[in-house]
């Protein structure tokens, strides 16, 4: 019997995994597709985002989310038992689609398609990698093996990994298919340097693709065919000896607050934000007075983006709700101040 395939978005923290997603949905062609969301935050900003997308393929009952923050660290808890739920189904989907955390290690998720509960029924297609191009160039995920020991030469308190290295190196080792996103932002010397300098951490296997705003055919993204539970072995991973992943160096907060009278000012004021703050991420909904969509705001380091997406429905309480992410030791209070004016 054919195993129901499940494709692994992976990609750190605003890469461009939802709108990747999303334009997959919007050109589905009549597939049958189901989501399952995880996000690192007490609020499902993607699952919402999703089900704005005007596609057929976004029904509520096809796009599942899992807000643990991360699905890894919960396989037998959390995401067996939806795997198992979704293929029990009497109408089960032609594909999955896995979305998770810009936190989460897609190694386990991998592993848990070889458990005896799943691995006669359904198989991982293919792992998918989200990069971010501007980020990428900017350094921000590559370690420098020779300054880092001169620091630690220096300081011997300097001695511990850098764990934003660690999730994105272990995101590329799990890929087979690597899309470097937002190739729009970069010049194209800065583009072919950073392609470039990604080609040489990649398995030689692994395809390599530009894009922009997460614009990719389905066709390319689905029917890889790589059975990946099947060759774990060349998929390494920082954590494969101690079997721990930790989360402490990371934190998310919610900030609530009415609605946005002056949302130029308001954008200012988010941008400033990101400009004094350690801020990761940033993304949510903002509600404007006399408008009758909804804004989305999107955040990754000191970029900010923001477009209605769909109506507020009929009875939805309207509100504003930002979604802040960032390395553990952010000053919430300040934050949330400066974001309630």
């Amino acid at each position: 019997m054919r195993k129901l395939p499940a494709t692994i978005v992976t990609g750190f923290l605003g890469a461009g995994k939802t709108s990747l997603i999303r334009h997959l949905l919007q050109h589905a062609e009549g597939r049958r597709i189901a989501l399952v969301i995880n996000e690192f935050g007490e609020l499902g900003i993607d699952r919402e985002i999703l089900l704005g997308c005007g596609a057929a393929s976004c029904r509520d009952e096809d796009v599942i989310e899992l807000a643990n923050g991360c699905l890894c660290c919960t396989v037998a808890e959390d995401f067996l038992p939806t795997i198992e739920r979704l293929l029990a189904r009497p109408d089960p989907p032609e594909h999955i689609v896995i979305e998770t955390s810009g936190l989460a290690l897609p190694k386990p998720l991998v592993q848990a398609f070889a458990w005896p509960e799943v691995k006669a029924r359904a198989t991982v297609d293919g792992v998918v990698a989200v990069i971010d191009a501007a980020a990428l160039a900017e350094g921000r995920f590559a370690d420098d093996p020779a300054a880092l020991a001169a620091q630690r030469a220096a300081d011997p308190a300097l001695d511990h990994d850098n764990p934003l290295e660690e999730v994105f190196g272990d995101q590329l080792a799990s890929a087979d298919l690597v899309l470097l996103n937002k190739a729009d932002l970069l010049a194209p010397a800065a583009l072919d340097a950073v392609e470039a300098a990604l080609r040489g951490r990649l398995r030689p296997a692994v395809k390599l693709l530009r894009s922009q705003g997460g614009a990719v055919p389905p066709g390319l993204l689905l029917g890889l065919v790589a059975a990946a539970e099947e060759d774990l072995a060349n998929r390494p991973s920082h954590h494969d000896l101690d079997g721990v992943h930790d989360h402490d160096d990371f934190e998310s907060f919610v900030v609530a607050r009415g609605p946005v009278a002056d949302p130029e000012r308001f954008l200012h004021r988010i941008g400033a934000v990101l400009a004094a703050h350690d801020v990761l991420r940033l993304k949510g909904f903002l509600d404007i007075p006399g408008k009758e969509f909804r804004q989305v705001v999107q955040a990754v380091g000191a970029r900010l983006q923001h477009y209605f997406d769909r109506p507020w429905r009929a009875g939805e309480a309207r509100a504003t709700r930002l979604v802040v992410i960032g390395r553990k030791g952010l000053d919430r209070t300040a934050i949330a101040a400066a974001l309630a004016i």
